[in-house]
């Protein structure tokens, strides 16, 4: 009978963590901008900040970061717009062309001189 209340316990949170995850509000630009220059102009804590607004320090944190960064490749004359990477990071548009050129290099490499199509050209 405890695997029964154990497995319905299990079951209860997994749902509340979907309609958590379903239900988790997006920031837009706009916003992350306006709680980054929130909290840089230092009228209040960070901590009362991210209360107020409803997100976890880190967060306001990894805003603020990337907010920064993007404001220093600017400066620096970058002008590369910054694409998504598939493990939640991002990089330069220029640096996913050569990333991606390498790839297929390699690639077209690898058909060029595989094993199988030298065994069959030599009959």
């Amino acid at each position: 009978m405890s695997q029964k209340s154990g497995s319905a316990k299990m079951s209860s949170e997994r749902t509340v963590k979907d309609i958590r995850r379903a239900t988790r509000k997006q920031y837009s630009a706009e916003e992350k901008i306006r709680i980054v220059l929130d909290g840089l102009r230092g009228e209040q804590s960070i901590v009362e900040l991210c209360r107020r607004e409803g997100i976890a320090e880190s967060l306001y944190y990894t805003w603020s970061k990337e907010f920064l960064e993007a404001g220093k490749r600017r400066l620096a004359g970058d002008t590369s717009p910054i694409l998504p990477r598939h493990d939640g990071k991002y990089q330069h548009e220029r640096t996913a062309r050569v990333d991606l050129d390498q790839n297929l290099t390699e690639c077209r490499f690898r058909e060029k001189w595989s094993p199988l199509q030298d065994n069959a050209g030599s009959d």
